[in-house]
This record gives structure tokens, C-alpha cells and sequence, in this order.
């Protein structure tokens, strides 16, 4: 990029005084395509990723389930990016134990620098000679990760659903890839992948399977697979354990284990390839090759992960109804929207989150009709409220873009990035037009596939389109957008106007009871769906506590209490905890030991905090070791307890 074209870029109207005491501005300016300075845009790396780019990554891992480590080496291709010699390397790591490390097979002097948090500790490689523009060295490394690893989670065999076998699962973003091998953990740097992988149990990974993956348990096996397509570090995934397969569609496998499989192929197999055909035809053809979900142990702490080929699925979306699926089209979502193309860091995670929310909302209006968009999105709205609220005292923590610096990306995390995103997108979509909207969309995926951006570089992208678009009434409402105030205000956007088709029966049910006198029956709800539950326990939930017993007689009539869905029973237990229905804790405190979901966990365990404290501890003392490391770790913090 020009000098030229850097000043036509500024000068695009934001309607900001001064658009270089921007800290993010700042730093794209600083990384664009053909400027390589050794500083770089996110700042929630160490790596010097300015001066080196990481091309492609093999892992060697042997899986030891008895001492919980991965054991192995990482090769690093790496191209150096200044005209001036390179003479060093700085990689993100981690926790991790570095043992050896050679530069094109030749010893090399490294140190781990001193750790400090939330970043970690970077570890430093000299490379003799120095390296030239556009010259690749190859970076080995042997390690292995110690019990501080927050990527992994190990599983005993009691803690899986036949106890028959130990399992283990990666969890990555946002900067937990360093933990396993050092690397440049950035979503700004994408690599192809190569998976060497041994274990006694089977095994997958985010990349395609290569030759035989028939496993006896028992047996060391090699597990191979690619990965072709360039990927962030924080979409490297490994689990390994008693996973069998079954086929969902004529390219997706279901994986669990094997009390499961029926259950979860029942849930998937009827909706997997409708959802595929119709994102593909709302973007371009998906080019992953196959699309699979793994089905993890109860004790994921998200809903989904698109890990790419893998998605990682929590159990709790398996609930006999298919009423939470949803998440299936969200993390398929992910393929174009954050796999493909990716936030340049996660101050502009709402580029990956909100553009993947607005794709969902659009898969499943196409597929159940056009009042699921507007239902979903007022689910959403809640959720928004309540993240909004959560970070009342800290309000940059609710913008559009927050800033990073020295900050751990999951001390911020919220539904902001994907409600708050979503709303964004959807705004820029009434902007010009669904009609002309949807025109932009595979222009958009297409012309940053392989490649991360920051907000600005989307601002530019969606302007130059529809500036040379052809319609100057488009045009000149496109002009009008006032980016900075979207990006940075903080707290709740313009809300639209919705469709309430869907709603306003919850809505009613609601409002009759805030009247005492409101005598409740099964038949409230017997023509409602899960979700429609759910929009009518947030609603329950945003007006004036209940008393104990009519909380108590909430759960009871409605069935609440004793649901399979988790949705339903974690948003019942949060409205009768606030209620202080003291009958309800046991029953809160026995589902915090069954999910590791943090979208259950967290409020659950802040709610319980607020009413029995004691109880709170005690439970999250009795079941810490069943979360995942960083579920665990934002619940002390959420209990302000150390851990």
C-alpha cells in the first residue's frame, strides 16, 4: 500500500477530530500489506511478528494421558518481512517447558524471559547470519506442557459419562495456543498445519484426516491429519479419548462417546446439511471439506468452538428436543466469519463474533421462516442488557472496540463482541438494503479470505464497495454512517424495532405474572418451544423479584426444575435464586457440578454468591477440578477468591 493510498484512507470521514490519537488506528497504520515494521497491532502478543510471519506448523505430540502432558517438538516455518537482516525471533509462550531449540537443524542460543501476566513469557531465538527479506528458516523446538497449561484439559476416567477412559481437549482462544508450544498467537498470523499426533485413544484434530485412523484402544497410534487452509493459532485443537463416529450428512461426522453417539446423531443428522446448503448460498461454497462436531464431556466451557473440520460442541445443545442447536449454525458461521476471515486481534473480536451472530440469524430465518431472525435477535437483546450491566462500572469493556493493551482477552469476553456486533451488522444491512446487503457479503468473505482485518479495514471495505456500487442514493446514505460513534460509544446501541410475532405470547405469560393473584397451568406454555421458554424467562427475570414460593411454584408448574434442557433450567434457577426460594439452591448447586458451560456457570455462581456464600464456595471448591482451566479461573474471579 502507497503513502497515497494511506492518506486516502484517513481521510474517509469519521467524524473524530484526529484520527491518529487512535491507539487502534495507530496500529494499523503501522502493519499495512507492504509495510513490515517489527511493531504490530495486537497487543496481546509478545512475538515480533512484524519482522517474521509464521508460513507453515508441524507438531509432533505424543499424548501421555498418565502424566497429563503433551510431549513432543513444534516446527516453525517462518519468513522473515524486513529488508533489514533479521537476526531474531520473539514467539508468545506460555507455561510451557522448552527444552531444545534449533534453527535450520543447527543449535540455537534461546532464553524464556522472565513470566508475567496475562501475556506470559516470550521466549527469545537468535538466528545466526540473520535472515533477509522474503528467507524462510525452519524453527524446531522440543517441549512439553506442564499442569499450568490453560489450553488443556485433562479428564479422568471417573469424570467421563462410561468411566471406562481418560480423556483430554484443547481449548485455545483467545491466547492459550502459546501454552501448549510457542508460537506467534495472534489471529493476525495464519499458518497451514500439519498433525503428527500418538495416543492410545483416538483422536481428532482441526485439520482433515490423512490415511488410517482405525484405533484399538490401548495401542500407541499415529494420528495424522492437514490442515491446507491457513489458520490462527487459537483454531489449534486436539482431543483424545473413547470417541466413536457416526455420519450426520454426506460430508459431516458426529464424534462422542459411545453412550451418546444415538443421541447426539438423532439431535444433528436431521438439520447438518440444511444449514451447510443454505450458508453456502448466503456466502460461496464452504472450503474446508468435511464438516464435523465433536460432542465434548460436560465440562467445555463454551457453547461451541469452530475449531475448523472439528467444531467442538458442550453436550448441553444434546436435550431430546433439537430446540438448541442453534449453535451448530453459529459455529458453522464461523467457517467464512472468523475462520477464513479473521478479527487482526480481539479488539476487534466483534468483526468475527457479529458478522457470525447476523450469518446464524439469516441460516435460520431461511430455514424456519422470517420471524426466527427477529426472535433470535430479541433473545439476544436480553443478553446484550445483561453483559451491559455486568461491565456497568467499566464501560469500555461494552464498546464495539476495547482496548487490549495488557489485558487478558477473557477478563472482557462477553456477548457484547456478538450482540452488540450483530446489531452493527444489521445496521449497515437496513443502511442500503438487504437486496444490496446481500451482494456485499461474498464480496466481503472473498476479498479477505486467508487474511485478517482490523474495523477500519472493514469500514474501508464495505465504503469503496458500495461507493463504486452504481447508486448514488446508497451512496450517499453510506456516507452518513458515523463509524467512530458505533465503534466507541459505549453501552447499548439504537435498538430496532422487532417483530414480536414469536414473542408476545411470552411477553403476555410474563406480564400476568406480576399480578400475585395469577393462578399458573401447564397449559401457559404447552405451545411453546424451548426458546420461546426462554424469552419468557428473561422477561420474568427483568421485572421485580418474585417471592420464594411463587418461584417455587414457577419451576414446579412449568416443569423447570426438572428439564433436560440446560437452557431452560439454568435461566429458571437464576430467577428463584434471586427470589432467595432457599429450595433451589441445592438443585443450583447440583447442576454447577453437571455443566462447565461458562454461559451457565458464571451467573449461576455469581447469583448463589450473592445469597449463600458459603454454599457458593463450597461448590465451586467441590467441583473445580471438573472445570475446564479457564472456566475455573474467571469463577475465582467472579468469587474473588485466589487461585
Amino acid at each position: 500500500m502507497s503513502w497515497l493510498s494511506l492518506f486516502r484512507r484517513a481521510s474517509v470521514p469519521l467524524k473524530a477530530p484526529n484520527l491518529l490519537n487512535n491507539a487502534a488506528l495507530r496500529r494499523s497504520f503501522a502493519t499495512v500489506n507492504n509495510m513490515a515494521p517489527t511493531t504490530t497491532r495486537d497487543p496481546s502478543t509478545r512475538s515480533n511478528y512484524g519482522a517474521w510471519r509464521t508460513k507453515h506448523t508441524t507438531v509432533n505430540f505424543d499424548v501421555d494421558f498418565d502424566a497429563k502432558r503433551l510431549r513432543g517438538s513444534v516446527i516453525l516455518q517462518l519468513e522473515s518481512q524486513t529488508d533489514r537482516q533479521s537476526n531474531e525471533v520473539i514467539l508468545d509462550s506460555r507455561f510451557v517447558h522448552v527444552s531444545t531449540v534449533l534453527v535450520n537443524e543447527a543449535e540455537s542460543e534461546w532464553e524464556l524471559k522472565d513470566h508475567s501476566e496475562p501475556l506470559g513469557a516470550p521466549l527469545h531465538v537468535s538466528v545466526p547470519n540473520g535472515a533477509a527479506k522474503g528467507e524462510v528458516i525452519d524453527l524446531a523446538i522440543d517441549l512439553e506442557t506442564t499442569d499450568k497449561c490453560t489450553a488443556l484439559q485433562w479428564l479422568t476416567p471417573a469424570q467421563t459419562s462410561n468411566k471406562k477412559h481418560p480423556y483430554m481437549f484443547s481449548q485455545c482462544q483467545a491466547i492459550n495456543a502459546r501454552s501448549i508450544f510457542p508460537c506467534q498467537d495472534t489471529p493476525d498470523v495464519k499458518s497451514t498445519f500439519t498433525f503428527n499426533m500418538t495416543s492410545t485413544l483416538p483422536l481428532v484434530a482441526s485439520g482433515v484426516p490423512v490415511g488410517d485412523h482405525e484405533a484399538t484402544p490401548g495401542t500407541k497410534k499415529l494420528y495424522k491429519f492437514e490442515q491446507k487452509v491457513p489458520i490462527p493459532s487459537y483454531l489449534f485443537a486436539v482431543a483424545s479419548g473413547d470417541i466413536v463416529t457416526a455420519s450426520i450428512g454426506p460430508r459431516s461426522v458426529v464424534a462422542t462417546g459411545p453412550n451418546e453417539l444415538e443421541a447426539c446423531k438423532w439431535e444433528l443428522e436431521r438439520d447438518m446439511e440444511k444449514f451447510m446448503e443454505v450458508a453456502e448460498k448466503l456466502v460461496f461454497p464452504y472450503r474446508w471439506g468435511a464438516y464435523n462436531v465433536l460432542v465434548l464431556p460436560p465440562s467445555f466451557p463454551y457453547g461451541g468452538m469452530e475449531n475448523p473440520v472439528y467444531t467442538f460442541a458442550t453436550p448441553t445443545i444434546i436435550s431430546g428436543d433439537r430446540q438448541n442447536i442453534d449453535v451448530i449454525a453459529h459455529e458453522l458461521s464461523h467457517s467464512w466469519s472468523g475462520n477464513l476471515v479473521s478479527n487482526a486481534s480481539w479488539e476487534h473480536f466483534w468483526l468475527n463474533e457479529g458478522w457470525t451472530m447476523y450469518l446464524e440469524r439469516r441460516i435460520e430465518a431461511l430455514i424456519h421462516g422470517d420471524a426466527e431472525f427477529d426472535f433470535s435477535a430479541i433473545i439476544g437483546w436480553k443478553a446484550l442488557e445483561d453483559s451491559v450491566e455486568q461491565f456497568k462500572d467499566n464501560p469500555e469493556y461494552t464498546k464495539l472496540i476495547i482496548k487490549h493493551d495488557n489485558v487478558d482477552p477473557e477478563d472482557v469476553y462477553s456477548q457484547v463482541a456478538y450482540e452488540k456486533g450483530f446489531h452493527f451488522v444489521y445496521y449497515l444491512e437496513r443502511v442500503v438494503g438487504r437486496e444490496h446487503f446481500d451482494k456485499f457479503i461474498p464480496h466481503y468473505f472473498e476479498k479477505w479470505s486467508g487474511k485478517s482485518l482490523d474495523s477500519w479495514e472493514f469500514r474501508d471495505t464495505f465504503m469503496d464497495f458500495f461507493n463504486n456500487y452504481g447508486d448514488e442514493a446508497i451512496k450517499a446514505k453510506v456516507a452518513e454512517i458515523d463509524w467512530e460513534d458505533r465503534y466507541y460509544s459505549p453501552g447499548l446501541p439504537p435498538k430496532p424495532e422487532f417483530d414480536t410475532t414469536m414473542v408476545d405470547q411470552c411477553f403476555s405469560l410474563a406480564e400476568k405474572w406480576e399480578d400475585e393473584s395469577f393462578e399458573p397451568s401447564a397449559k401457559d406454555v404447552e405451545n411453546m418451544n424451548a426458546n420461546q421458554k426462554i424469552v419468557f424467562l428473561g422477561k420474568l427475570q427483568q421485572g421485580k423479584p418474585l417471592s420464594p414460593a411463587r418461584a417455587n411454584q414457577l419451576g414446579k408448574v412449568y416443569e423447570l426444575d426438572t428439564s433436560k434442557n440446560v437452557e431452560l433450567k439454568s435461566a429458571f434457577y437464576q430467577i428463584a435464586i434471586k427470589a432467595q426460594d432457599t429450595t433451589c439452591y441445592s438443585g443450583a448447586a447440583e447442576l454447577l457440578g453437571q455443566v462447565g458451560r461458562m454461559k451457565y456457570v458464571r451467573p449461576l455462581f455469581r447469583e448463589l454468591n450473592k445469597v449463600n456464600r458459603p454454599l457458593a464456595l463450597e461448590t465451586f471448591e467441590k467441583n473445580k477440578e471438573f472445570y475446564h482451566p479457564i472456566c475455573r479461573g474467571m469463577v475465582e474471579k467472579d468469587l474473588g477468591i485466589k487461585g
